[in-house]
């Protein structure tokens, strides 16, 4: 169904995902994929979302099909894309084009060649009929009653070569019918300065409406496109997360933000920059990639700060090293806390976790001495907030947060004849009055451990069967006296409704794990609000 925007058509956000940005390497989308995507694009309010190329695989084909009848569209036009038609052909007879137009899409993406080597080598046909070939297609399509916007593949690498010709292939496209004509930088090799005279010229040249199609290989895609909004351009194509060939796209999500917030153009509609954090990682969720955590705007560090100068100052006014506030983007301001950190970090922390330190500076400074100790032993507390935090309320407390004492434990690894291994852990601890021995195996002495402190604990505490391991890292540290060296384990937990991360370090990688599992299950017992015992 086709949508009804709320925003007028005088600025233009094309979104490419699941044609340019599929192409990215890792990147393998079903149809299903693709709906979902789809589906996350419109709502986050982009205007046109560019679904494939209807005829040229059964899936992007099948994808159409089903977009027409699964999702209701609310901001966004769906558009087709193909080629213009082949040399000597009619683009009435054209079957590729009547794939096109056989797609249901209201708006379809042309792809034309405007590199007169490309048209020689690539298409074997005269720069003439190329011409052609693009004014056809173009006015049949027209014809048909589709609004149609013209790519100008490797449209500034042409320009370089043969100006004129290049601009040639923006008239035809233009007095054809084409709403947009699109200047694409496809081998990614330009930079900001350069792209904003080129659409400058060719702007003021041919009277065209010109829209920015841009690769990130000089890790300029963002910036090319802006300068060439500065330039006039008032289509900009990209892709979720920078997604796409080689290196990547244009970053939607960054270009967005600042048209919003630096250009001040409304180019979403109202509310929707605040949901912008969770497209970009719903988005990531579903083409299976770990979200970029310093991705501009949206990545979990884009407003982090360690550094105790900038606490210090964050703590006067957040705006002091902050461009935005990160809520207009749907993200939040984070304090890590280092051995860089200072007090204003630990009060602004403690401020963060609820946890009030009463203005008391000899317990900010004990902390921030407890937390330098233990980052030279090897601790990481900006990477692990559920180990900072038992920390701080031990310190605010005197006493650390028990809900259980551990009197040993051990963790057995069998070699077998068989080439098989087995791995049994055993535990003794005391919870509630009580003394426990418990016996487990697993499929790593880890995981032995993990699931002995379960049976050891979850008929005293049921809170714990919602407690799921979701992420396991090891890192070895510098050697310390000969071939030993310290070891440091990362957990990450979740209870289904939120995830938290522990640490622990020893010399030995079961030592370090246990402590991080202590520790994990001790915030959760926490988080899901249990009395600790005395």
């Amino acid at each position: 169904m086709t949508a009804t925007s709320e925003l007028d058509d005088q600025f233009h956000v094309f979104d490419t995902t699941l044609r340019d940005g599929a192409q990215r390497e890792g990147i393998n989308l079903t149809v299903a994929d693709k709906l979902a995507i789809a589906r996350h694009l419109d709502d986050f309010g982009v205007g046109f979302i560019e679904g494939g190329w209807p005829g040229a695989n059964p899936r992007d084909t099948e994808f159409f099909s089903r977009a027409r009848q699964e999702i209701d569209f609310r901001h966004a036009q769906l558009v087709a894309f193909g080629a213009t038609r082949r040399a000597g052909a009619k683009a009435s007879e054209d079957p590729q084009v009547k794939a096109l137009l056989d797609s249901g899409a209201d708006v379809i993406t042309l792809v034309a060649k405007s590199h007169d080597r490309h048209v020689e080598l690539a298409l074997r046909t005269t720069l003439d009929e190329n011409l052609e070939m693009v004014r056809d297609t173009v006015s049949f399509l027209k014809d048909q009653g589709r609004r149609v916007f013209v790519d100008c593949e490797h449209f500034f690498d042409g320009y370089r070569a043969n100006p004129e010709y290049a601009k040639a292939v923006v008239r035809a496209a233009s007095e054809a019918g084409a709403s947009v004509v699109i200047l694409c930088d496809t081998n990614g090799g330009m930079l900001p300065a350069q792209v904003q005279a080129v659409v400058a010229t060719v702007l003021a040249d041919t009277g065209a409406r010109l829209g920015i199609h841009t690769q990130d290989d000089t890790g300029c895609a963002v910036a090319n496109t802006l300068a060439a909004v500065d330039a006039g351009a008032t289509h900009v194509q990209c892709t979720a997360n920078g997604y796409g060939e080689r290196v990547g796209n244009a970053n939607l999500f960054p270009v967005v933000a600042a048209l919003e917030l630096k250009y001040g153009k409304k180019v979403l509609p109202d509310g929707k920059l605040r949901e912008m954090t969770r497209i970009s990682h719903a988005i990531a969720e579903v083409v299976n990639l770990t979200p970029s955590t310093h991705q501009p705007y949206v990545g979990v560090s884009a407003f982090a700060h360690k550094a105790g100068l900038h606490a210090s100052a964050i703590k006067v006014d957040p705006d002091l090293y902050q461009h935005i506030d990160p809520e207009q983007v749907g993200n939040t301001m984070r304090m890590l806390v280092s051995d860089m950190a200072g007090r204003a970090s630990i009060e602004l922390k403690g401020k963060e976790l609820g946890i009030d330190l009463g203005g008391d500076r000899e317990l900010v400074g004990r902390v921030v001495e407890r937390v330098k100790e233990r980052e030279l032993k090897g601790y990481t507390y900006e990477a692990a907030d559920a180990s900072f935090e038992l920390l701080l309320r031990a310190e605010v407390q005197g006493k650390p947060l028990k809900y259980f004492g551990v009197e040993s434990w051990r963790a057995i690894v069998e070699d077998r004849p068989d080439g098989t291994h087995a791995n049994e852990a055993t535990v003794k601890l005391f919870a509630k009055g009580e003394r426990i021995v418990a016996t487990a195996e697993g499929n790593g002495p880890v995981n032995a451990l993990d699931r002995t402190l379960r049976v050891a604990l979850e008929k005293i505490y049921p809170q714990l069967a919602k407690l799921d391991l979701v992420d396991y890292k090891v890192r070895i540290l510098e050697g310390v006296h000969g071939t030993s060296s310290t070891t440091r384990v990362l957990i990450s937990t979740s209870d289904g409704t939120g995830e938290w991360s522990t640490v622990g370090v020893a010399e030995n990688v079961i030592a370090a794990s246990w402590q991080a599992l202590e520790d994990a299950y001790t915030y959760g017992l926490l988080r899901a609000g249990v009395e600790p015992a005395e």
